[in-house]
């Protein structure tokens, strides 16, 4: 079917967008608002729940930035949606299916794997990912069975964003903050019996150079069990003369921080340390091969060719004790379904939106958005622009006739011949009304208990489990 020709103004074009993310339900609300030519979106994941890192990645003690789901609620109630949930890509569908049934395939996926620090002893028990971490405690049923000992006196987190951040705030919550969220409950078991005292949060560069944004640095100094220090928190030379061209929120987190320098340690259970200018270069582990302290390089900030500050080694070694260290360095996206790959940036291979080959080819009604085309960075809202650009893409492929011509429209029979177990937007509410009434029974002003369990989402949401509704 062409995009171009009278049927396809009297039938939408069919659009399949794979992650069930903010970048997703972003480019679904585009493409759904859309007149000329009209398109149906289904939308796929492969969780049985809806919302990416809203759900999964988003700190439990954030439920405002979690309210953005209402917008993404509206997105699935047009007539023209529809939500497929535990149906991986590459597994129960391919993307030979995919381009079979739909004129526009969009990838949506994210960058769900974490960076390496590539250091001795990274292996090492007491040694983990931030990403598993928080997807632990936001109750992904990947990581339910995550064993984290948290009775650790002494946290390493090395990373200077957002998540670093989270990490450490969840770490140093009281009982009774963590009692009233969404946080899985294994988690607050745990979190709640820790024996932690001792945060710090290592970052390789200075203050200025952090990438923490200011509402959440400002969290760290409003911890009920917690005092923050600073350590090596001045501007070198080259960094103070860089912050009057920074942007208002680096020029604000220096300020939180020299004021955080300046308090005095109030004798809380729980001290957060920033460390700037310093490396991880080894974890050291004792006999029974557990983390014992973080051997780090303290660096110095210099300007590189391009003009650009950077840390170098300065040769000078010393050891952080530490029994429990969380890498938070980034993400990168992984391959799959045979999607055109770049390797070196960990993308998927795209120009603008559009999906190409290696010599830069479109391949024909196969877009990308969110992370997984331009890089784990931005806040939620960034990806609304950006799912709006590759929105625009494929209106002007379609205006231009340049959509893939699928060879059937018979997407029911393809679910239930290689996923009949797809959870459908009402097998979503059923699994999202169980844990409400849980979240209801537990502690006053509780939003919900997650199951976080694959067999229990799949028996919540079989009351709904039926053959897929047609339109």
């Amino acid at each position: 079917m062409q995009s171009g020709s009278k049927h396809a103004h009297s039938s939408p074009l069919r659009a399949a967008i794979i992650g069930a993310g903010p970048s997703g339900f972003y480019a679904a609300g585009q493409l759904l608002a859309v007149q000329e030519p009209c398109f149906s979106v289904d939308l796929y994941d492969r969780l049985p729940t809806p919302y990416g890192l809203v759900r999964s990645g988003v700190a439990p003690d954030h439920p405002k930035i979690k309210s953005v789901t209402r917008a993404y609620d509206k997105t699935s109630r047009h007539e023209r949606f529809r939500f497929f949930g535990h149906v991986e890509l590459g597994r129960e569908i391919s993307r030979e299916h995919l381009l079979a049934h739909y004129h526009v395939v969009c990838y949506t996926i994210g960058t769900s794997i974490d960076r390496r620090l590539g250091i001795p002893g990274e292996e090492l028990r007491g040694s983990h990912a931030a990403t598993e971490f928080v997807a632990w405690y936001n109750g992904h049923p990947d990581y339910s069975g995550l064993e984290v000992d948290l009775q650790a006196r002494q946290v390493v987190v090395v990373g200077a964003g957002n998540v670093a951040l989270d990490v450490a705030r969840m770490l140093a919550l009281a009982p009774s903050e963590l009692a009233v969220t969404d946080t899985a409950d294994r988690a607050i078991e745990v979190l709640s019996s820790s024996g932690i005292e001792d945060i710090t949060i290592l970052a390789r560069r200075g203050p200025l150079q952090a990438a923490f944004t200011n509402p959440e640095l400002l969290e760290m100094g409003e911890l009920e069990r917690g005092d923050v220090e600073v350590i090596d928190g001045e501007l070198d030379e080259l960094s103070a003369i860089a912050l009057e061209q920074a942007d208002k929120t680096r020029r604000r987190n220096v300020e939180i921080l020299r004021e955080y320098a300046a308090r005095p340690n109030t004798g809380k259970p729980i001290t957060v340390r920033f460390r700037f200018l310093a490396s991880p270069v080894e974890l050291l582990g004792d006999s029974g091969g557990h983390v014992r302290a973080v051997r780090i390089e303290r660096n110095a900030i210099v300007a590189r060719d391009d003009g650009a500050l950077a840390a170098r080694g300065t040769g000078n070694f010393e050891e952080i004790p530490a029994q429990l260290v969380f890498r938070s360095i980034g993400y990168t996206g992984q391959p799959v379904a045979d999607i055109p790959f770049d390797e070196r940036r960990g993308l998927i291979s795209n120009e603008g939106g559009r999906v190409t080959d290696v010599d830069g080819t479109h391949q024909v009604g196969e877009y990308v958005s969110g992370w997984i085309k331009r890089g784990p960075s931005g806040v939620i809202g960034t990806n609304k622009k950006d799912s709006q650009d590759t929105v625009d893409k494929i209106l002007a492929d379609a205006a231009a006739g340049r959509l893939n011509h699928p060879v059937s429209d018979d997407v029911e029979t393809m679910l239930a011949t290689h996923a009949p177990h797809a959870v459908t937007w009402e097998g979503w509410q059923a699994i999202d009304a169980v844990e409400t009434a849980a979240g209801e029974a537990s502690v006053p002003g509780r939003p919900r208990v997650k199951l976080t369990e694959w067999d229990a989402l799949r028996e919540a949401a079989r009351s709904v489990l039926t053959n897929p509704p047609r339109r």
